[in-house]
Order: structure tokens, then C-alpha cells, then sequence
């Protein structure tokens, strides 16, 4: 298995999880209780899910069907079915956004284990971590469902493309790269979904990483089974939401303009991935219109998803989106034609009330259709059979033995703090500055409004953490003499009347560590940032501390979104960059580890920083591809054209790598694997002829895959996790060819002054392919460059 040293003993410890019994003080309300569980077909679970959700929709009048399509789902009291709240949320723990969850109401969860916010666990660019995060937010879940303080459904993941830098929400995507987001989603939705648990505590001996799976039923194929559910997993925004607020433009009424090509291969792939590979039983349409249409109203993007990415699931509405679609959007004509709109479109359910309090209206005008309804239900009562709401009392089930003593073990603290780890980024670290000998000094300070805020280290869509503490008490942890100052008052750091006591706090000790960056009250839901730079006066409080400091300072940077730090970047006075992000609630030992040397830094950043200049770029300008003509650098890694502050999947060590490509081929003929019509286009690029194949002509892309064998020698004195990376490039730049792509990606651990092997496969379909203008995917006939670090292979793709 891939992945960093320590990484085998927390997968080892996690997968001793036991079900261990814990009394529940409360169970949840359930259906199919003595003695209507004889009465209905659809309490019986030897018929076939269809079959039992047709027969409950057989049941109901039509006020009563429309009662389930809100996410507080009215009780049916005749059928002996209670309400159901269909939000909840755990992006990265169980959340206290969603009205499904709730650690307040006298119930015996309190916390629940808080991980680190998605953009710092992407930057771990490994893909085991990502399913297990996904697993242990499930059993928590689960368990917290069991004693009646959590649903089945939750909303999450968030896999929208982090487009722009200032965009508040980036903070909850794996960030700007559709593979990376396309990879996140699949293993997440896989582990939080869960597949079919074995009755017990038996562990297959080789699951789909290579490691023993507990109680995760595969298929023969190898892949999880998606009929059954532990939970239920949500795909959202789909499609092209990427903003909140941003001059006169608001994430309610904004019309995002996206050309095909950028459909294709930027905004589409991880909702494509989510569903036909991670099994998703969940998508969410975005507030946003895209190209005129309401998402929520678009039929040809949300029937797309059954029909073409085989999507077994239900589709929600964002909150009060349908309502968007008439009172914002002016879409609609009225509220009823905005709710048979979306109802028509796919969507199957509105968070929110509007479609209960229209619906009826709608129907009675005879703009929606019983069907209509009809359709919705059987999607949502599908998952939730599924899930096994229906089987009776979810005690008796397979995972009626989870509870209390199943949230914040031991097992989820460990994998919090393993997530931190492996998410931080070093960023700069001039002569070797850090790691730190704690033993050959005596004194530290921590400054910053951030540094002693164990709450600002969620980020948003955050719960209760188990154990949180701050990243002072974090450090004071390993030097006792560990002074703190505040700097400026708040994150905004309007004034430096503070500043004064930070400088003698600095002066005293030995080594200085600055805390500076984002938090809630700069980048969330509705609310995008207008600049990159540090808040307010921050940046001259870094410059007066280094200034004061008798040492070359450490500077600690939080927020989810890019920050243009060049003048620290260039300052010698500061000697070390970390980025943190928002690392929940380990975050402060994790940090402290890596800053004393217990763990070797090994993040890459899953975003572009960019320089301040970038704001001047329009945000409501959705185009990927740069266009000189009009002064547009284009976007992300990509295809932007202009000046970094760090580049996309750049991070530091504590030791050298070097790599070797060991094998890889030099030619590649499709010979064999074109179809009867395929033929050979060309592509006029100014005075140059450029050949091509659209891959949907290519009868067999499996058969064109190859592995690329890699060796990776560590040659510095540390051992240490190392993420490699491979690129590549078309054989010649044409208008809205990308400056290169990400092949794939893997996490390796490494020994000192010892070499290690590894592959990365190659689908020259999916990986060497491009699209058009058309929104078509083509193979360019000629030389591709595969790029690892300095090294650079040629394949050349032919016909023949």
C-alpha cells in the first residue's frame, strides 16, 4: 500500500474498530413497527426495493406525497411512518449545519471527531486517507443515528472545482484539479456509503487498497456493493457554482456562462466520477443558472445523470433553490411553474417548503402531473430503503450494535491527526531553518489573533470536535516556556495598537512562530473574498515581529483560499512557510510535530496561489482557457498563463527526492481499437495541421492502458511520505489545449538514501485526451510528454 510511514499503524489500529455494544438512551422513530410490518408490501424485505417503494406510493394520497417532498419529510401516521429529515451534513465530521443532527438535545453524543477541512486533507493527495475519513465519519454517523440525533442522508461531498481563488466555499473542495476532485469524491462517497457490512466483526483479509476492509462486503468484481447502504452520500453543486457574493453578482441569481469544452473537462468530470465510480446515491443541484437555466430546471444536465452515468439515487435541491428559479432567477412565470420546472427537470425533492406550499396549486392547473410526483418518490423512497429504513427497528440491523462508545474513539482521533500530517504543506524553508532541535533552546512565542483560537481551526460546516486545543497549547506542549501574543484584535487586524506588545514578546524569545491568515470571518458561504493578500494590517504585523525577532521567524498561514504572501516569500527575516489551512481538531499537535521534526512534512497544494494582480480578473468570468486577445490569463494549473506565488502541487521536505522512469512505452498504435467509422480529423491551428481521434471512436480504451514503473529515491537523511505526481502535455499547443494535465498521482513512503518502486496507469483515453471546442474528447496523433518532476518521457500515439 501507498502511503506514508506512519500510515500502516493508524489503518491497523482503525481497522480493530469493533461494534461494540453501546446502549442507545434514545432510538430513533422508525416504520414498519408491530403490527403494520405484516400489513404492507413495502415492509417486507424479500421483495425487491421497486417493488416495495411502488407499493408505498400506492398508499398515499396525493397531499400525502406531496408532504415528502420537502427535506422535513411530514409523518404519515396512518402507515405508521414518523417524519424524516433528509439533511444532514459531514463534509468532514458529523456538521451542526443540517437540522438532522443535533449533539444538544439531551442525547448521549455530544462531539463528534473533527477532521480536517477538505482542502488540507486534498493536499494529502492520498486516496486511502480520503476513504477512511469517509468510513469513520460513517460509523459515527451511524452511530449517532441509532440513539436518534442524526438522519441517514447527509450532504456532502462538496466536488465543485475551486475555480477562483477567492471563492469562500473553495475551502470545502479538493481543490482545483478535476482528477484530484473526480478521486476525492470516489473514495469518499465508497467509504462513507460504506457497501454491505457483514453481520459481526469479520474482516475481509483484502479489501480494494490492498488492506483488510472491516466488515466492508465487495462485490466479485471487487467493487463495494451500492444496493444496500450504511448511509446515504450527496454529490453536490452540481454544475459550475463556484461563487457567493462577488460585487453585484450573488450565488442566487447568477447566470455561470460555461462553453462545452470547459463542461467537459473541468466542471462535469467529478460529478461523473462520483456517480458512475463512487456509487453516489445523492446529487445536489446548484442555486446558480448555468448558460439561462436554473440547474435545478436544467433536464438535460440532471436526466444526464441516469441516463448516460447510470445514476441510481435521488436529487435534491440546494436550499430554497426552486424558490430561486421564480423570485431571483425570474425565471418562471410563477411559483407553480418554477416547482414543475424542477420537478419535470429530475430534481426529486426541495430543501425547503416551496414545493409543499405550490405543488398542490401547480397540480390542480395542471402544470405538474401525479407521475411527476410519482417519480420523485420512487427515487426518494428507493434510498431509503436502501438504507434500511424500512427493515424494522434499526437496532436489530446490522449496524444496530454502533453508539456512543463508536464516536470519537481512539481509532478517529489517531486518523484525525494522521490527516493533519499528511495535509500540511511547507512552503518555504530557507537553509534548512526548520526542523526545530526543541532541546537547543529554551523559549518560543507564538503571535497572531489566530495562534490561541482552538475554534477557528475547522473551518465551515464544522461539529463539536472531540479534543480541540489550540496551536499555543499545541507548542507549549514540547517547550514549556511559550509566550503569546495577540497582535491585532480579530482576524480583520484593523489596527496595530497591539503590535507593540508582539514585538516584546518577540524580542524575548528565542525563536518566534506568526500565525497569520484566514478564517470564517473572511471566506465561507456567502461570503468570497475581493483580495489575496492578508487581511488588514496583518502583513505588517509578520514584517515588524521578523524585524524584532532575533532569529529568522516561522510563519503559519490558515484559510482554505490562496493567499499572495510574495513579500514573505522573498524576506529572509522569514526563514519558514507552513500552510495549515484549517486542520481541525488535531491540528495543533500535528503542526507541533512537524515543526520540531517527530514528522516530515510531505503536502502538496491542491490549489494555484496566485499573485494579487489575479483580482482583476473577473470573477463571474467562468472561461478555463486564457484569451490574449482580451488580457484573460485563463484559470488553474491548467491553463493559466501568468505569474505564481506557489504553483499547484507544490510543496516541500525535510529531505530530496529523485526519480527514475524505469518503464514506460515509446510508441502506442490504436491499430485495433478504432471502430468501423472512426476516422482521422484534422485540426487547422494558424499554418500548422494537427491530427486527431475523438476517443468515443476508440472501441477499446482498455486495452490501450500501460503502467508507467517510477523509481523514487530518497537521498537525504530523513525518511518521509512523498506524493508523486505525473503530467502531461500534447504533442503541440493549440487554442484551449491545456499548458498540461495530471496523469496520476500517488502517495509513496520513503527511506533514507533508499530507493522505491511504483506505478501510475495510464488511460490515454481519460489521461491523454482533450476536449474541443465542441465538448468532444480527442487524441492527438504524435508525441505526448509525460512529466515527472524534471524528467520528461515521449509517447508517440499513432494509427498504425
Amino acid at each position: 500500500m501507498s502511503a506514508n510511514g506512519r500510515c500502516l499503524f493508524f489503518l491497523l489500529v482503525f481497522l480493530s474498530l469493533s461494534l461494540s455494544p453501546s446502549k442507545p438512551v434514545a432510538n430513533p422513530q422508525f416504520p414498519c413497527k408491530p403490527p403494520t410490518h405484516n400489513t404492507y408490501s413495502f415492509c417486507n424485505i424479500s421483495l425487491p426495493i421497486t417493488r416495495r417503494a411502488q407499493s408505498l406510493i400506492s398508499h398515499l394520497t396525493l397531499q400525502e406525497k406531496i408532504q415528502q417532498l420537502s427535506d422535513n419529510a411530514s409523518g404519515i401516521p396512518r402507515l405508521g411512518i414518523p417524519h424524516y429529515e433528509w439533511w444532514s451534513e459531514s463534509l468532514h465530521g458529523i456538521a451542526i449545519n443540517g437540522p438532522g443532527v443535533s449533539f444538544k438535545n439531551g442525547g448521549p453524543v455530544t462531539s463528534a471527531t473533527g477532521f480536517p477541512q477538505v482542502i488540507v486533507s486534498a493536499a494529502s493527495f492520498n486516496r486511502t486517507l480520503w476513504f477512511l475519513i469517509g468510513s469513520a465519519i460513517s460509523i459515527e454517523a451511524r452511530a449517532m443515528y441509532n440513539v436518534g440525533q442524526a438522519g441517514l442522508t447527509f450532504w456532502a461531498p462538496n466536488i465543485n472545482i475551486f475555480r477562483d481563488p477567492r471563492w469562500g466555499r473553495g475551502q470545502e473542495t479538493p481543490g482545483e484539479d478535476p482528477m484530484v476532485a473526480s478521486a476525492y469524491a470516489i473514495e469518499f462517497v465508497r467509504g462513507f456509503q460504506g457497501g454491505n457490512w457483514k453481520s459481526g466483526t469479520e474482516t475481509e483479509s483484502t479489501g480494494r487498497h490492498g488492506i483488510g476492509q472491516t466488515r466492508v462486503l465487495l462485490g466479485e468484481d471487487g467493487e463495494i456493493n451500492d444496493d444496500k447502504l450504511m448511509l446515504s452520500a450527496c454529490c453536490k453543486h452540481s454544475s459550475a457554482y463556484d461563487l457567493e457574493k462577488w460585487g453585484n453578482f450573488s450565488r442566487y441569481s447568477f447566470n455561470a456562462v460555461v462553453t462545452e469544452q470547459d463542461m467537459e473537462d473541468t466542471y462535469q468530470p467529478p460529478f461523473r466520477s462520483c456517480i458512475q465510480e463512487g456509487k453516489a446515491s445523492c446529487l445536489m443541484c446548484s442555486y446558480n443558472e448555468v448558460n439561462g437555466v436554473p440547474a435545478c430546471a436544467r433536464e438535460d444536465l440532471l436526466q444526464k445523470t441516469r441516463r448516460e452515468w447510470g445514476f441510481k439515487g435521488y436529487i435534491t435541491s440546494d436550499c430554497d433553490a426552486v424558490a430561486t428559479i421564480f423570485e431571483y432567477q425570474n425565471y418562471s412565470k410563477s411559483p407553480e411553474d418554477a416547482v414543475a420546472m424542477a420537478l419535470k427537470a429530475g430534481m426529486d425533492i426541495n430543501c425547503g417548503t416551496y414545493v409543499l406550499r405550490n405543488a398542490q396549486s401547480a397540480v390542480e392547473k395542471g402544470k405538474l402531473q401525479e407521475e411527476d410526483i410519482d417519480r420523485a418518490l420512487h427515487n426518494l423512497f428507493s434510498v431509503q430503503l436502501r438504507l434500511g429504513l424500512f427493515d424494522g427497528d434499526p437496532q436489530k440491523g446490522q449496524f444496530g450494535k454502533l453508539g456512543p462508545k463508536n464516536v470519537c474513539t481512539k481509532e478517529h482521533k489517531t486518523l484525525a491527526l494522521e490527516a493533519a500530517r499528511q495535509g500540511i504543506v511547507l512552503l518555504k524553508n530557507d537553509k534548512k531553518f526548520l526542523p526545530l532541535n526543541k532541546k537547543a533552546f529554551s523559549s518560543l512565542a507564538i503571535i497572531g489573533p489566530l495562534a490561541n483560537e482552538a475554534s477557528s481551526l475547522g473551518g465551515d460546516y464544522t461539529g463539536y470536535p472531540c479534543d480541540s486545543q489550540s496551536l499555543f497549547e499545541g507548542l507549549k506542549a514540547y517547550i514549556k516556556k511559550t509566550s503569546y501574543a495577540i497582535g491585532c484584535p480579530d482576524v480583520a487586524c484593523d489596527s496595530d495598537t497591539q503590535f507593540h506588545k508582539a514585538i516584546i514578546v518577540a524580542k524575548r524569545a528565542d525563536f518566534v512562530i506568526v500565525v497569520a491568515g484566514l478564517d470564517l470571518s473572511q471566506e465561507t458561504e456567502d461570503l468570497d473574498r475581493v483580495s489575496l493578500l492578508l487581511p488588514g494590517k496583518q502583513m505588517s504585523l509578520v514584517s515588524s515581529v521578523a524585524a524584532a525577532s532575533k532569529k529568522p521567524v516561522i510563519l503559519v498561514l490558515t484559510g482554505g483560499g490562496p493567499l499572495d504572501v510574495s513579500f514573505a516569500k522573498g524576506d529572509p527575516r522569514i526563514a519558514s512557510i507552513l500552510w495549515i489551512g484549517y486542520p481541525g481538531e488535531a491540528g495543533a499537535k500535528a503542526l507541533a510535530e512537524i515543526i520540531f521534526g517527530e514528522y516530515n512534512p510531505d503536502g502538496r497544494l491542491p490549489v494555484t496561489w496566485y499573485p494579487e494582480s489575479f483580482t482583476e480578473v473577473s470573477m463571474n468570468d467562468m472561461n478555463m482557457r486564457p484569451n490574449p486577445s482580451l488580457g484573460y490569463p485563463g484559470r488553474t494549473y491548467r491553463f493559466y498563463t501568468g505569474n505564481r506565488v506557489y504553483g499547484f502541487g507544490g510543496g516541500l521536505s525535510y529531505t530530496n527526492f529523485t526519480y527514475k522512469i524505469l518503464s514506460a512505452p515509446s510508441k502506442l498504435s490504436l491499430s485495433g481499437s478504432l471502430s468501423a467509422n472512426s476516422r482521422k480529423r484534422i485540426l487547422q491551428q494558424g499554418g500548422e495541421r494537427l491530427s486527431y481521434i475523438i476517443t468515443n471512436e476508440i472501441t477499446s480504451c482498455n486495452s490501450l492502458r500501460f503502467n508507467v514503473r517510477i523509481s523514487v529515491e530518497n537521498v537525504g537523511n530523513m525518511d518521509g511520505g512523498h506524493v508523486v505526481m505525473l503530467f502531461s502535455r500534447v504533442p503541440a499547443v493549440f487554442r484551449g489545449s491545456p499548458e498540461k494535465q495530471l496523469v496520476g498521482f500517488d502517495r509513496v513512503h520513503t527511506i533514507s538514501h533508499r530507493s522505491t518502486e511504483m506505478s501510475i496507469l495510464v488511460d490515454p483515453c481519460e489521461h491523454l485526451s482533450v476536449a474541443n471546442e465542441q465538448g468532444k474528447k480527442m487524441i492527438l496523433l504524435g508525441g505526448h510528454a509525460l512529466m515527472l518532476g524534471d524528467l520528461e518521457h515521449f509517447v508517440t500515439i499513432q494509427i498504425y
